[in-house]
């Protein structure tokens, strides 16, 4: 890739919206599921979210407690897939150039931003794959037995914490970059956001 280039490579832009596509998905459905009753009946299907666009079908019934929280952890090992196939591409791939009219705290943030964003995107889905392995429940990738549970209460409580910790870093970080691409595309009118961009 020419390095004198702004642009990201078209894989680097795809996992960028996907990745960003999973961790919204993943907010929504952290919060909803939270919100669910533990002694709710068991079901075969569930309309997701309750928005009449989607009924899931499964194979045995489950609580909506119980069907929330596997699809939680399906689409967090995915996600923690994707994640470690970006952060692969980004250490095989140079960045593209910052673009010639940021400030100098400009690139220190954006630098700094996006380095701390990294760490966050590993250590969240980690964080939730370390607790559901030391949960009795495991972890059942979409359905299938993926990792079976230790019934560690001691550990799985810990990384609850650390999971929902890094989870509220996480937000006001994606908030910071999203308010800093907004910036550049209305106030500034740069480049900036063309550069994650297919077209």
């Amino acid at each position: 890739m020419n390095q004198t280039s702004t642009r990201y490579t078209k894989t680097a832009i795809v996992l960028h919206w996907l990745i960003a596509l999973g961790i919204f998905t993943m907010f929504a459905l952290g919060w909803y599921m939270s919100e669910l009753p533990k002694d709710a009946p068991k079901q075969m299907g569930f309309d997701l979210f309750d928005l009449g666009i989607y009924t899931w079908q499964l194979t045995e019934e489950a609580s909506p407690r119980t069907f929330y929280f596997n699809l939680h952890k399906s689409i967090g090992v995915t996600l923690l897939a994707l994640i470690i196939i970006r952060v692969l591409w980004r250490i095989t791939h140079r960045a593209p150039a910052l673009l010639a009219s940021y400030k100098t705290w400009e690139k220190k943030l954006a630098t700094g931003t996006h380095h701390l964003l990294y760490l966050l995107m590993v250590a969240m889905p980690l964080s939730g794959l370390i607790m559901a392995v030391n949960s009795k429940y495991g972890i059942k990738w979409f359905g299938i037995d993926f990792i079976g549970g230790l019934d560690n209460e001691a550990y799985r409580d810990f990384f609850k914490e650390v999971h929902e910790s890094i989870g509220a870093i996480l937000v006001i970080i994606v908030i910071l970059h999203i308010a800093g691409a907004l910036k550049h595309k209305f106030i500034d009118k740069d480049d900036t956001m063309k550069r994650m961009s297919l077209k």
